[in-house]
């Protein structure tokens, strides 16, 4: 972090504390503005960038209006494009090899060890309570360490009248997944008492698939919802159904009667009722909204949405596969809402990761990060939308047995603002680099002899460095 970066960092945490960073002339601050922040922390499950941002028919009111409200980041990227190495990113700040949550197998030991932001905040003073899917590990879901609440499910949980966890105890609910849960957290927001700061994370289910026998899956959403954009057209970018050309590894014969992996990539009827999913996650967050205002909270509450991973809409013929590192899948939306630092319909375009998230959340709460956090605070950036955080960023994928189509492919990757270079572990001769600035739809692989050697050498050496720790 250059030094410039460090004094607006030290700068905006003394603003949480102190009117040090305020103009002689700006109002006395109040004891209300001392007082730590409150967060809500929502997950989603597979939301692209571009489903929640700019998206030009969905209809998300309470969503943009925290868009219009607070901070928008444009290139926030996950590090690791799979449900449970992600979560696991955002949770503990740290990289997958790191964690050692590196895949969706059965994780639930090391996920009962890990250090998380949660716990810490928990530990610091503040009252947490977890809602929706944790997801590291399949049969276990009794409460994790550092939440006063838990909510959750068996391993991806089911939408309609789900089996769940309630402080360790097993509960019956009634209805659609993404309503109990908001339920769930609303009454939490509600219960907690003023003089006490508290943290709530909302895992939304949504828009992750439902499961099936035979590799079925559907995506439902709520009855109320199930007849919107029944005839709006689904916008398609360049790289949709595109030429395999400069990409070996998804040129490789697959089982095409995997009905998870259909030529041509995901059905337009199947993206529009992911998009009708959204419709019960946008009124979830006005309901938080609603009830933060009911209290007075609503100002001295950091409100972040964003989602573990991207998905296919047939970029390359991919659908369901997320995994790869490719824009659609690593993209993610990251909005702030925060008054007192993120400053109103802003859209930061610093590179960041969600292996940021932790580190800046927990700046925000007046906790020191552990060393161990390879994250790096996105304070600066909220309040310099011009402040350089990273120069690079890791993305991880340990090759796992789920997709036919993308067997073998496991990779380590880095990502600069210019170029994006993969690094397969297992397949020789496969490797991709793309030049974001003349190809950011990722067409053109420079790979094996148009990539210039000091760039293909740089790029090798700050992929190496990211795996070193350093």
């Amino acid at each position: 972090m250059s030094s410039r970066v460090r004094a607006i960092h030290t700068c905006l945490l003394a603003l949480l504390a102190t009117t040090s960073c305020r103009p002689a002339n700006s109002t006395r601050t109040t004891a209300a503005d001392n007082a730590r922040p409150n967060m809500v922390f929502v997950l989603l499950d597979d939301a692209r960038y571009d489903d929640l941002i700019d998206h030009p028919f969905a209809e998300l009111p309470n969503l943009k209006r925290l868009v219009n409200e607070g901070a928008s980041f444009t290139n926030v990227y996950t590090s690791a494009p799979l449900c449970s190495p992600s979560r696991a990113v955002f949770m503990t700040g740290q990289y997958p090899y790191r964690n050692g949550i590196v895949d969706n197998g059965e994780r639930a030991e090391q996920s009962h060890r890990i250090v998380t932001f949660p716990k810490l905040l928990h530990d610091a003073g503040y009252r947490t309570g977890f809602f929706g899917k944790w997801h590291m590990g399949h049969a276990d879901d009794s409460p994790r360490p550092g939440f006063d609440r838990w909510v959750s499910f068996v391993g991806q949980g089911v939408y309609f009248d789900p089996d769940l966890n309630i402080d360790g105890k097993p509960a019956k609910a009634r209805g659609y997944m993404s309503e109990i849960l908001t339920e769930h957290a609303v009454s939490f927001i509600e219960s907690v008492p003023d003089t006490q700061p508290f943290l709530v994370v909302m895992a939304q289910k949504a828009v992750h698939p439902e499961i099936y026998p035979n590799f079925v899956r559907s995506f439902p959403p709520a009855p109320r919802d199930a007849q919107q954009y029944h005839d709006a057209t689904i916008p398609h970018g360049p790289s949709w159904r595109a030429p395999l050309t400069g990409k070996p590894a998804l040129q490789r014969p697959y089982d095409v009667s995997d009905p998870r992996s259909p030529v041509g990539g995901l059905p337009d009827s199947v993206v529009r009722d992911r998009l009708r999913m959204l419709s019960a996650i946008d009124r979830s967050i006005g309901e938080v909204i609603a009830t933060l205002e009911r209290r007075g909270m609503r100002d001295n509450t950091v409100i972040v949405v964003t989602s573990d991973q991207g998905f296919f809409y047939g970029e390359f013929g991919l659908a369901q596969e997320r995994r790869l590192a490719y824009e659609p899948s690593i993209h993610i939306p990251f909005i702030v809402r925060y008054p007192r630092l993120a400053k109103a319909g802003s859209h930061p375009g610093t590179l960041a990761s969600n292996v940021d998230v932790a580190p800046t959340l927990l700046a925000l709460g007046g906790v020191q990060a552990p060393a161990t956090m390879q994250g790096r605070s996105l304070l600066p950036a909220l309040g310099a939308n011009a402040a350089n955080i990273r120069d690079e960023l890791l993305i991880e994928y340990y090759s796992d047995t789920e997709f036919p189509r993308v067997k073998g492919m496991g990779y380590k990757a880095v990502r600069t603002d210019r170029y994006k270079f993969i690094r397969y572990d297992e397949l020789r001769g496969m490797d991709e680099v793309y030049d974001l600035v003349k190809d950011p739809h990722e067409l053109n692989n420079l790979l094996p002899d148009r990539v210039p050697p000091a760039v293909l050498a740089d790029l090798n050496a700050r992929l190496d460095k990211l795996l070193s720790g350093r």
